[in-house]
């Protein structure tokens, strides 16, 4: 993982970690010759003895208890599947934290990027009905013959970008893509228009996880399909599955009267004080999901497809889905496995010798979820919490795979996760932490600063004077950030209750020649605003 850039944390799943932590030396471990029966690319070099999984299923409370304590989070659900059935299936804690309503195996919660995956299945589904000649829609199609308004900066990659490309994060899109305008009021249709004016690296050569993109591709295939995504999500999925508890609509969610409210830490305990609201990129971010659903959802994939015989989507349109497109996290060292990542799942392979899929879900406004699944034992695990990431979901899932693969754990998963949690906390901005000069240059008479400032990326912003100083108003919500002075032609401002930037973050905004440029604004070279 790499420390986040000046705009945003690093806000992407927690992808990859799995495996740059498995890459790890491990301790001794005995096992059984490996078994020669299956083709080398299937074979594992550790096998799983009779009745190890039920021996895992059985710590799942121990589990789920221990990182509820060492984590602080106020509520979580757990579901594990085998070949179909589930072998354990329970909630913990609580929907709020000082509230009594206890979290169950219905409890719905925000699936945050968990939503890439699940989503993935409904595009699969489009596929499976091209592939049966009754649609356009393949994982290779061009995304312009769905919106032929679609463009990112260069007119080739416009052309040529298909919704795998989108879906693999290989567009050449920056690292979060349009998560800034989201942030600041803009839709998904706004957003995505905007992406245009973003830099790109090399097409196809390059990997940075993009929740717009993704949604740029699955718009594509909702519009293939004459529906809205949560229609077409519903009607392709949710509603052949049974899940009754999904939905890719932020208002079925806040509908739910059982619902997990999201929680942040302050002061050192878990408070409600953020709501989520991820219509804008639902394709990646917007699902919410029960535990006793998100089992359907594993039999379903693990099934290939399938569940109980019945097909759902063509195992030939799920499997691009599911196998490494692209490489995510390259390997570190020459003896490291490297990260890789199909169209909305995470692949790795274990020190075990198995694939394995994986995908966390990240609101730092009060979500953390997690899967880890094992194809070759038809085994998954999903965990859903009410608190905004801690490390905990995906130590569960990980130590619950460690006692199903070696019989006991191979390290202290939550301890292994800390460092990787935290530059997720770092404030940004240069200023963050400091302290205000204490002979600061004077400003000019405020009138120098007011008016409205253009930009074809964010849309025009305005300085307005009030109470004796100045505000900044941008986007569509529109945001609203108090300016304090700083020195000279710098002041700051504080973003709170945002997706996009951690507490303690700190944007400068400096005034120079009729120009604007705002710090946090600024990571891809855009941030700057010229006077009107």
């Amino acid at each position: 993982m790499t420390p986040h850039r000046l705009a945003r944390p690093l806000l992407r799943p927690l992808l990859g970690l799995a495996a740059l932590l498995a890459a790890t030396p491990l301790p001794a471990l005995a096992h059984d010759p490996i078994d020669g029966s299956k083709p080398p690319p299937q074979t594992s070099g550790v096998s799983i003895a009779p009745g190890q999984i039920g021996r895992a299923v059985k710590e799942i409370d121990a589990l789920a208890q221990e990182m509820m304590a060492r984590s602080g989070v106020p509520g979580l659900a757990v579901v594990v599947v085998q070949d179909g059935k589930v072998l354990a299936l329970k909630g913990y804690g609580v929907r709020k934290a000082g509230e009594s309503a206890p979290i169950d195996a219905d409890t719905v919660f925000q699936l945050a990027s968990l939503s890439k995956a699940v989503g993935a299945g409904v595009v699969a589904h489009e596929v499976g009905q091209g592939q049966a000649g009754k649609g356009r829609v393949q994982w290779d199609a061009p995304v312009r013959t769905f919106l032929p308004w679609f463009a990112l900066k260069d007119p080739w990659v416009s052309d040529h970008v298909t919704l795998g490309d989108l879906y693999s994060h290989r567009s050449g899109l920056p690292d979060h893509a349009g998560d800034e305008l989201e942030s600041i009021g803009f839709d998904r249709r706004q957003v995505l228009e905007r992406i245009r004016l973003l830099p790109l690296a090399p097409f196809r050569a390059s990997y940075a996880y993009t929740n717009f993109g993704l949604t740029a591709a699955a718009e594509a295939v909702a519009t293939a399909a004459g529906k809205e995504w949560a229609d077409l999500s519903q009607e392709a999925l949710y509603k052949p599955l049974g899940m009754g508890a999904t939905s890719s609509r932020f208002a079925d969610f806040m509908a739910r009267p059982n619902r997990a409210i999201p929680h942040v830490k302050e002061n050192g305990h878990f408070v409600a004080k953020y709501q989520r609201d991820p219509d804008a990129q639902a394709p990646a971010g917007g699902v919410s999901s029960s535990a006793r659903d998100m089992g359907k959802w594993l039999a379903f994939v693990l099934g290939n497809g399938s569940v109980e015989g019945r097909e759902i989507v063509p195992a030939a349109a799920l499997l691009p889905a599911m196998r490494g497109e692209t490489i995510s996290s390259p390997a570190y060292a020459v003896d490291a496995r490297p990260g890789t990542y199909g169209y909305g799942f995470g692949v790795g392979v274990s020190p075990a010798g198995r694939v394995t899929l994986d995908h966390s879900g990240a609101f730092i406004l009060g979500a953390a979820t997690n899967f880890v699944l094992l194809p070759s034992e038809k085994l998954g695990i999903v965990v859903l919490t009410n608190a905004q990431p801690t490390g905990a979901p995906e130590a569960l899932a990980m130590s619950f795979m460690d006692i199903v693969q070696f019989g006991g754990l191979t390290r202290d998963w939550y301890a292994a996760y800390q460092p990787l949690i935290m530059p997720m906390y770092k404030p940004a901005g240069a200023l963050a932490g400091k302290a205000r000069p204490t002979k600061p240059e004077p400003a000019k008479p405020l009138a120098n600063y007011t008016g409205t400032y253009a930009n074809a990326y964010f849309g025009d912003a305005t300085v307005a004077e009030e109470t004796g100083g100045l505000v900044l108003i941008i986007g569509p919500l529109p945001r609203r950030y108090t300016l304090a002075h700083w020195s000279g032609d710098t002041f700051t401002f504080r973003p709170e209750g945002e997706e996009t930037f951690p507490p303690g973050t700190v944007s400068q905004v400096t005034f120079a020649d009729g120009r604007m440029t705002v710090e946090i604004f600024n990571e891809n070279g855009l941030g700057t605003f010229a006077r009107k």
